[in-house]
């Protein structure tokens, strides 16, 4: 399994960027996946997952109506849309493929080495 992350740079706020995540070594489409963020000297905080099947997707309350995560299950690709981008979204943004139990996202198993956002003027 290979997760890799890309599309991070240095922007200004309000800018944007869009992340992908290129999986390979595993059936993509049958995998919910999620975005997961490291700020300087924070813990992880998770931003965003899609489920598998219905395409549903869930936000955490800080980026929500400015990220909007995709997914192409043809290309095994995983996407961040990030509009209106604030300093305090700095940070190194990871892909994470999720466990699942139940209907309910209990961990990840397999991450990427990351890719960096920094939003400075």
């Amino acid at each position: 399994v290979q997760l890799v992350e890309s599309g991070g740079e240095m922007v200004q706020p309000g800018g944007s960027l869009r992340l992908s995540c290129a999986a390979s070594g595993f059936t993509f489409s049958g995998y919910d996946m999620s975005w997961v963020r490291q700020a300087p000297a924070k813990g992880p905080e998770w931003v965003s997952t899609i489920k598998t099947g219905s395409g549903t997707t869930i936000y955490a309350d800080s980026v929500k109506g400015r990220f909007t995560i995709s997914r192409d299950n043809a290309k095994g690709t995983l996407y961040l849309q990030m509009n209106s981008l604030k300093p305090e979204d700095t940070a190194l943004y990871y892909c994470a493929r999720v466990v699942l139990g139940g209907d309910y996202t209990i961990g990840y198993d397999y991450w990427g080495h990351g890719t960096q956002v920094t939003v400075s003027s």
